[in-house]
């Protein structure tokens, strides 16, 4: 798995003409330290699915917590775990995916 790669390709196909002038992915770093990112889910075959929340408070730099919530998959964690944000948010998206 290509996590940037596999991202890209998840933003791409939701670009419809519309989406992504109103929504999107953003990507941001936290003062604690840590990452934020938050991909909104309107308009997607996300939205209204259900997510199992993931809280794991490690300490120092292997904490993470990710939710979906007003519509948005949001996830914090610690300066290393980037990709794994990203990697649980791809890897909910892909078991929805219908064929």
């Amino acid at each position: 798995m290509n996590t940037l790669q596999d991202l890209q390709q998840w933003y791409q196909s939701e670009c419809n003409g519309d989406w992504e002038h109103t929504y999107g992915v953003k990507i941001g770093t936290l003062d604690n330290p840590g990452w934020s990112v938050t991909i909104e889910l309107a308009d997607t075959y996300l939205f209204g699915c259900e997510f199992s929340e993931i809280v794991r408070p490690e300490p120092e730099a292997d904490w993470i917590h990710c939710s979906v919530r007003e519509g948005k998959f949001v996830g914090y964690g610690g300066p290393f775990m980037l990709e794994e944000i990203l990697r649980v948010f791809l890897k909910w998206a892909a078991e929805r995916k219908t064929p």
